[in-house]
């Protein structure tokens, strides 16, 4: 039996859900379900459900079942993973998966014990936890397995985690509930304090992705984008620069450095030094923020540096913990 079932790592975003098996990444769909508010059934699911945020009647719900990486609607994430799970596996009733999910690193047991549950009744056979910057490191290949430190700030959706890593384990870490959707409301609010124009938070996401950066930049870019003024309610258009994105972003960016910061304070000297050495690992969708490795290097004063895979390495990470799992074990979550 245990022949055929597969090993799948879960990356559980508040944005994005990951599914690697060994060798590829199997679904990158967003952590977004639609569903008709009478009956609870669901609409749909995924990029399908995102294209219809913000533009359907009040018959369906369209909701994102994780807030600041851990679970705020438990069904809703359980229907969503169950659904993950068929796409990957046909219809599972034969052979269940091993699953390895990631949980921010500090979550409470309740958070911990609702991740554990909701993907045990999604249809996994076997379900372990594993931290997100423990996985992340192993998506990347940092040799954590030897007495040097490492180290990893993941910039996602919903959480920034940075974490010092050695001998498998975590050192010293922090989590920060915030992250990608609140640099997306920092430029919301900056455009309609300095314009009157009230935008949406997926366009503001686009102005972030296409010209937004975390430093100025040689090249300055522009878009226009439609809003609907604060005063009248009709539709006006906005053009906004790099420059003023930039500005927008610099609040809740200060908010990561000093993630970033605290952990480095709380980590062993030699370990540091280490640090200094081979750089930051910089993962996760914020990290694609043009000239965050910048910010970081200068605030910081270590090296910051983009990794390879800075989307997938969480979800590539859960899969190559399980064969681990026996060294892994006494670092990873308990439930």
């Amino acid at each position: 039996m245990a022949m055929f079932s597969k090993d799948l790592g879960i990356d559980l975003g508040t944005m994005f859900t990951r599914l690697a098996d060994g060798t590829q990444v199997l679904l990158n769909e967003p952590t977004i379900v639609a569903i008709e508010v009478l009956d609870q059934k669901m609409v749909a699911v995924g990029q399908e459900a995102k294209d219809m945020y913000g533009r359907v009647p009040e018959s369906i719900e369209v909701a994102r079942p994780l807030k600041n990486g851990v679970i705020a609607d438990y069904e809703i994430t359980e229907t969503l993973l169950s659904y993950l799970l068929q796409r990957v596996s046909g219809s599972m009733r034969i052979f269940r998966p091993r699953v390895m999910i990631t949980v921010p690193y500090g979550v409470t047991s309740v958070e911990r014990r609702a991740v554990y549950e909701a993907v045990l009744e999604a249809g996994s056979r076997d379900a372990s936890l594993i931290q997100q910057p423990l996985a992340a490191a192993l998506g990347v290949d940092l040799p954590i397995n030897s007495p040097s430190g490492n180290m990893v700030i993941c910039l996602g959706g919903g959480c920034t985690e940075a974490a010092v890593m050695a001998m498998y384990g975590i050192v010293s870490a922090e989590t920060l509930r915030a992250g990608g959707m609140e640099l997306d409301e920092a430029i919301v609010n900056y455009v309609r304090r300095k314009y009157g124009v009230v935008i949406g938070q997926a366009t503001a996401e686009q102005l972030k992705m296409k010209i937004g950066a975390a430093v100025p930049l040689d090249t300055e870019n522009s878009m226009e984008v439609q809003g609907q003024d604060q005063v009248t309610g009709l539709p006006r258009p906005v053009t906004l620069t790099t420059g003023e994105i930039v500005e927008a972003l610099q609040e809740p960016l200060k908010a990561v450095i000093e993630t970033g910061r605290r952990v480095l304070e709380k980590t062993p000297p030699e370990l540091v030094s280490d640090i200094i050495d081979r750089g930051v690992a910089l993962c996760g969708g914020g990290a694609l923020l043009r000239g965050i490795d910048k910010l970081l290097t200068k605030s910081l004063g270590i090296p910051a540096y983009l990794v390879d895979n800075p989307i997938t390495c969480v979800a590539e990470g859960a899969v190559k913990a399980l064969p681990m799992y026996n060294i892994l074990r006494r670092n990873l979550p308990q439930v």
